[in-house]
């Protein structure tokens, strides 16, 4: 299995990279799962005349040239919704932002590609388990999805609208910021799958099953302490959710979600699965936070599900009670953490940008990227394990979602059409059939 970098280009005109010899191309096509090109990077080195650099955040830059972080959570929509109302006429990407992301920024961080977090706040009727309380959380969340498309479309020179592993790689190879959109929180489908389905054609492919507030789907982590349980893990319908997130290939995602949320979600799905913005809580003991329970499920053998868990930045995550010490160096040791007890395949970035409140020292805006792989560097981490970090672990997973898709499409799975009805709820609640 290949764990080499991803190598940006400006490309031929049909999404090859004119520099990439013809058998890398048709490897990078085939049903591989890791189709990165690090052959074709030493021969550009090589025809460029390139010297590798002594110094770790040299070198760190050398390697993000051809192996660009993908991150796995950036709240740009919600930055757009808060500060500019959701126009994107008042927005300059162009120019520095009042937060974490705009273009130079970018482009100075080498940030190839990330996940568009499409988020909207719980529900207010969290707090009294009346989950059939209407809201506006599908409107709101379509809102986020529009703004979204919207900014794409306004910096086309910069952003492409992804929606395969494929569709990355392109955008990777043309130079543009491979866009692809996760869904934060279960509670904006206003417990309807036909929703799930909906937002699956508008390019949603991962879903947080919760936020910080329990759904009709399944249970909450909270955030610094567990919300009181409704359903004990998953409710019954959420199960259906997670086989319908397989069938039509939307990842599992399992941040935010209590642990026994967590572990029947892993117990249940077929696809592999991503925690697209935790830390550990090994190092972090708070409820947000990863537990070791739940890193030891992940994994390639026949005993596990594969997954990756992207590291987040929040530093009253990474050190609760310790948020002023938190720099590059304490992200790396959860980074650490987490690969030494699951394997350099399963970790990756998800920074939480444009949606936390503080950053760490050293790590200040999407800029910063290098510095935390000069830190790996200098841990000991290789130029092809470092690729994995930065993007080949997520897009091997995304890949994975992608042959469960297919695989049920060929078996005859059929959608669900099972619903939440208050109106039979004899035990907290149950599907039925329309």
């Amino acid at each position: 299995m290949s764990s080499q970098p991803l190598l940006p280009s400006s490309g031929n005109g049909n999404g090859e990279s004119s520099a990439v010899p013809s058998f890398v191309r048709r490897h990078r096509l085939s049903s591989i799962l890791i189709p990165l090109l690090l052959i074709a990077g030493v021969l550009l080195v090589a025809i460029r005349g390139e010297r590798v650099p002594k110094d770790s955040l040299g070198l760190a830059k050398y390697y993000l040239k051809t192996s660009p972080v993908i991150d796995g959570h950036i709240d740009l929509p919600e930055l757009a919704r808060m500060v500019y109302g959701n126009n994107v006429d008042k927005m300059n990407l162009r120019k520095k932002t009042p937060g974490h992301v705009d273009i130079p920024r970018i482009r100075e961080g080498f940030l190839g590609g990330f996940f568009w977090s499409i988020f909207v706040m719980c529900p207010e009727s969290e707090e009294n388990d009346d989950f059939m309380t209407p809201t506006n959380s599908v409107r709101d969340t379509l809102e986020q999805i529009d703004v979204s498309l919207n900014l794409i479309d306004k910096y086309s020179d910069t952003f492409a609208h992804c929606r395969t592993a494929d569709d990355v790689m392109r955008a990777v190879a043309s130079g543009k910021v491979a866009s692809i959109f996760g869904l934060e929180g279960g509670h904006s489908l206003g417990n309807s799958i036909g929703a799930l389905r909906m937002f699956h054609q508008l390019g949603i492919r991962y879903m947080t099953l919760t936020h910080s507030c329990n759904n009709a789907f399944a249970d909450s982590g909270g955030i610094f302490t567990p919300v009181e349980e409704k359903w004990g893990g998953l409710s019954p319908l959420g199960h259906d959710l997670i086989k319908e997130m397989n069938r039509i290939g939307i990842l599992v995602d399992i941040s935010h979600v209590s642990e026994k949320t967590a572990l029947q979600a892993l117990a249940t799905t077929r696809a592999p699965v991503i925690l697209s913005h935790s830390c550990a809580r090994h190092l972090g003991n708070i409820s947000r936070n990863v537990p070791d329970k739940v890193l030891d499920k992940i994994g390639r053998d026949k005993h596990k599900i594969d997954g990756v868990v992207m590291v987040n930045f929040f530093p009253a995550f990474a050190a609760p009670g310790e948020e002023k010490l938190v720099d590059v160096k304490y992200i790396a040791d959860h980074i650490t953490y987490i690969s030494d007890r699951i394997g350099k395949h399963h970790v990756g970035i998800g920074s939480d940008y444009d949606g936390i409140e503080s950053v760490p020292k050293g790590l200040e805006d999407v800029s910063k990227y290098p510095y935390l792989f000069a830190e790996l560097i200098e841990r000991g981490w290789t130029e092809s394990e470092l690729s994995l970090l930065s993007g080949g672990n997520i897009l091997r997973v995304m890949r994975g979602m992608e042959a469960v898709s297919a695989k049920m499409a060929k078996e005859g799975q059929r959608p669900s059409y099972a619903v939440y009805d208050k109106r039979h709820d004899l035990d907290g609640g149950f599907p039925i059939e329309l």
